[in-house]
């Protein structure tokens, strides 16, 4: 009976390996996830229609409110990671993140059902309507539901990775290979997820209103809670530490900038470090001193033999664990761009579709929001082909045993979403010609469909379908294979970290756009609800410029990351009492 080092079982007893953990427990884990996905990315591309065309909000309010509630609910994953890591751990935070999305979602089905809560219905897009905006008392019953839904998507994005890696044992080889399966499992289980709720959710919250939608989004989410909890006899449980490793990350730059007026030793033998004896832990989790970075060397300055304070006196292996992540920052910031593409398509993009003739054939029309599923659909087929067929076709020339390496995989990603910006454009500019030339410029989205298919919004979709599928698995296995040991489990919340500033930076650049451009227009590119006088097309030209100074800055800043592995090691340091 082999047991699994620092994990337990649901009983609280050490876990064993082929009883507990492995891909039959992962397998509940991923279906969780799918379901979670399932009930709330209708939400992502179809709030901007409900904030619009039920609450009444401008376009570019909604946008803001939908940007600002992703950007929030990726960026709360951090603090929902550092609470699992130090209080109740990973299980137990996917439960609760479950049940708090679950009252979220609950809440938004009671707003959108009784039209006490709502405004009355009216046509926004009507320049003759005066629509009634949404009272200042449920205005809040809407935050509260939105952000706790927000809450529980940071929680179980912290909390649902970390966990199914948790199944797995990266030291033994076979176990090591299913974890990398299981990363790829997760992507799919987002696809098979966003299938269903791009096509028949979408549907219901068109045709058959939002209270539907939501209500229904309300069920997937308590089945997210049951198939958690079916697993709970099969899992190999983390066992919550009583502190994190970010919190040990953020000690280390707070005793830097403490130590800031102490001299470094000569010799960094002198630096801070416990000692390797049989109490304390083992080779793999002492990281040698290096020479980058030295200013974060104080924070393990010794002035004093006493018990050390933790925000003052850091160890040499924490200090270094700082120094990979501080490297790791630049990669980090040159994904940031991509989301702010992202953020368009799940906005504007949607806004264009609204305009568009929808038919598909005969009497059946395709949901503007349910465009997205174009690059789903294609990244289901995809993801199993790349892992089983084009990896190992690269690996053979290139030697790499990820077919590229991630720095590679996350480039080509990223000018691919310059691309897709750029082709955003030149639709929006033949989507705004058609409307001047058949003089509907000033027609009614929905009701006045111009005469040019929404298909030709696939393009756009499609080239950044691919982008996803190339930067954010790569970024997600990047940060797990360079993260320190300590780092890893918690190592995907730098993915949802850049997701979130991205979208926050989508609603300042709206902003700022409306604010610099609006003396030459009628107050701004994005300005009011007719985006067929708006100038969407300038916008999106401006996303591609900015990308493709992005990918540059990447290219420069990639060139001279080193992968620890080609790292060599400086000199050990001495253990101190």
């Amino acid at each position: 009976m082999e047991i699994v080092e620092g994990k337990v079982n649901w009983k609280g007893k050490a876990a064993v390996k082929n009883v507990h953990g492995g891909i039959r427990a992962a397998s509940f884990v991923l279906v969780a996830f799918a379901f979670e996905n399932l009930a709330n990315i209708h939400m992502t591309v179809n709030l901007v229609t409900y904030f619009n065309g039920v609450l009444h909000m401008e376009s570019s309010d909604a946008a803001n409110a939908l940007t600002n509630f992703m950007g929030t609910g990726y960026i709360l994953s951090i603090l929902f990671a550092i609470f699992a890591d130090t209080y109740i751990g990973r299980f137990r935070t996917v439960l609760v993140s479950g049940f708090i999305e679950f009252l979220g979602i609950a809440l938004l089905t009671v707003q959108a059902h009784y039209s006490s809560l709502r405004p009355p219905p009216c046509n926004v897009f009507d320049p003759t309507s005066r629509c009634e905006k949404l009272g200042s008392s449920h205005t809040l019953f809407l935050y509260v539901a939105l952000y706790l839904v927000a809450a529980g998507m940071g929680g179980i994005k912290a909390g649902v990775p970390s966990h199914g890696a948790d199944q797995f044992d990266e030291k033994d080889p076979q176990e090591a290979k299913r974890m990398s399966s299981f990363f790829n499992g997760l992507l799919f289980a987002v696809c098979i997820g966003a299938a269903v709720s791009l096509t028949l959710f979408v549907w219901l919250d068109d045709h058959k209103g939002f209270d539907v939608g939501f209500g229904v989004s309300t069920i997937a989410m308590f089945l997210v809670l049951v198939v958690a909890a079916l697993g709970w006899p099969l899992y190999r449980i983390h066992v919550a530490q009583g502190t994190s490793a970010i919190v040990e990350i953020i000690q280390v730059f707070v005793a830097a900038i403490r130590n800031r007026n102490l001299q470094l030793p000569d010799n960094p033998l002198d630096l801070y470090e416990i000692e390797k004896d049989k109490e304390a832990a083992s080779e793999n989790d002492f990281l040698p001193h290096s020479d980058v970075f030295s200013f974060l060397d104080k924070a393990a300055i010794q002035t004093e033999l006493q018990t050390p304070n933790p925000w003052k006196l850091c160890r040499v292996t924490q200090v270094e664990s700082a120094k990979i992540i501080f490297g790791m920052i630049p990669i980090f910031g040159c994904t940031i761009i991509m989301t702010l593409c992202l953020a368009q398509l799940q906005t504007f993009s949607i806004q264009q579709a609204l305009t568009m003739d929808t038919k598909v054939v005969g009497s059946f029309h395709i949901p503007p929001a349910s465009l997205p599923i174009i690059p789903v659909i294609f990244m289901i087929i995809i993801v199993p082909c790349y892992d089983q067929i084009i990896v190992p076709l690269l690996r053979k020339f290139t030697g790499h045993v990820t077919g590229i390496t991630h720095l590679q995989r996350i480039g080509v990603g990223l000018i691919l979403s310059s691309i897709s910006m750029a082709t955003a454009a030149i639709m929006e500019v033949k989507r705004k010609s058609v409307a001047r030339h058949h003089n509907m410029v000033d027609a009614l989205p929905v009701l006045q469909p111009l005469p040019i298919s929404v298909f030709w919004l696939s393009f756009q979709y499609f080239i950044f379908g691919i982008a996803d599928m190339f930067t954010y698995v790569g970024l997600l296995e990047f940060f797990y294979s360079e993260a320190p040991k300590k780092l890893k489990t918690i190592s995907t919340c730098f993915l949802w970290t850049s997701m979130a500033f991205g979208y926050y930076l989508s609603t300042i650049l709206v902003q700022l756009v409306n604010r610099a451009t609006k003396d030459g227009t009628r107050g701004g590119w994005l300005a009011g609800n007719n985006i067929n006088k708006n100038h969407l097309n300038f916008f999106y030209m401006l996303l591609c410029f900015m990308s493709l100074v992005n990918f540059i800055i990447y290219l420069i800043v990639s060139r001279f990351y080193k992968y620890r592995s080609e790292k060599k090691n400086g000199p050990q340091t001495k253990a101190s009492s």
